[in-house]
């Protein structure tokens, strides 16, 4: 494919929607704390496509510091085979980027049944919103993140809540910043990678979900172009036998606790692959933000850097973003 589309603007609004969803920050820890005071047993982050992606930085953090279980489950896996676990206790964090997933609004009703406290992040009206308990419309990843500090806050673990605040009011302009300083190499590795049959990519701990998603949603979705995710761990336990030097692989590296599994791959394609592309947290400033919850709060980054560089292959390979087969066309 030749022909090329104009590259569209660095979304002016990205300030303002994370703005907006930091904003609602108090609303949700009034949520959160009602639900700990009735006695929270466990978390699950519910989705499905961009939604379960945009969970993997909370469910993350969770895991790592919570005295409770947490738990991610695509939306129709719920559907089909409700958790043993969940049930009074429980609260059950959704998102749809239009409310109407028919597959997780079925889940909220799932959900619900089960005594489970449901709340979701979706466009207000909307058949999901109408679904849960609590409705807010934060921008997802961060939304669900910033329910993961107030549980994290509220059940007495340790952390650094002047950071936190510190970080959640500067992330807004710092990831308009990170983006912007991104632009030349997200343009690089589209413009490399335009043509390529197939592209390996690769992340680890909470960018493990913009592997994925970039994969799925925006190459084979939105680009029609062949792609695999990898864990970056993983990658060694089969994946990396399909590298040579012409194999495209762009890998995540974060700059959270997972980072040593991204540097380890980062050794091996220097080594044996001349097209890999990197992509590395670290190497962007990140004004205002603490270094004691970067790791925390820098996935939010990798997810809009991810939406950035499917800009990027759109303008260089023309094809445009909002072209399906058969989403939203046909019955499925």
């Amino acid at each position: 494919m030749t022909e090329t589309l104009p590259l569209k603007p660095i979304d002016a609004d990205i300030v303002d929607k994370l703005t907006a969803t930091v904003a609602e920050r108090e609303a949700i820890a009034t949520v959160v704390r009602d639900v700990v005071e009735r006695g929270l047993r466990n978390v699950y982050f519910v989705g499905a496509g961009g939604s379960i992606i945009c969970s993997y930085p909370a469910h993350y953090l969770l895991q790592q510091k919570a005295s409770f279980p947490a738990f991610q489950v695509q939306s129709d896996e719920l559907n089909t085979a409700v958790p043993a676990l969940m049930g009074p206790g429980s609260l059950v964090v959704l998102a749809s980027y239009t409310g109407t997933t028919k597959e997780t609004v079925a889940a909220a009703k799932t959900a619900k049944a089960t005594g489970a406290t449901v709340i979701a992040a979706a466009k207000a009206g909307s058949p999901l919103a109408e679904a849960a308990d609590v409705a807010f419309t934060g921008k997802s990843d961060l939304f669900e993140l910033v329910v993961a500090f107030e549980l994290l806050a509220g059940t007495g673990a340790e952390l650094d809540t002047e950071a936190v605040d510190q970080a959640l009011a500067a992330l807004p302009a710092a990831v308009r910043d990170a983006v912007e300083q991104a632009e030349p190499l997200l343009a690089d590795i589209a413009e490399a990678f335009k043509d390529e049959p197939i592209t390996y990519v690769l992340g680890s701990g909470p960018s493990y979900g913009w592997a994925y998603g970039l994969a799925m949603c925006f190459l084979q979705e939105m680009q029609w172009k062949h792609a695999a995710a990898f864990n970056s761990g993983e990658f060694f336990q089969g994946a990396f036998e399909m590298v040579d030097d012409d194999t495209a692989v762009l890998l995540w590296i974060g700059d959270d606790a997972s980072r040593p599994m991204g540097e380890r791959a980062k050794s091996f394609l220097d080594q044996y692959c001349k097209k890999a592309q990197y992509v590395d947290v670290r190497d962007l400033e990140l004004p205002g933000i603490p270094e004691s919850v970067r790791g925390e709060v820098s996935p939010i980054v990798v997810g809009a850097l991810a939406n950035r560089l499917a800009q990027h292959y759109e303008s260089a390979r023309g094809h445009d973003l909002e072209t399906r087969r058969y989403m939203f066309k046909v019955e499925y």
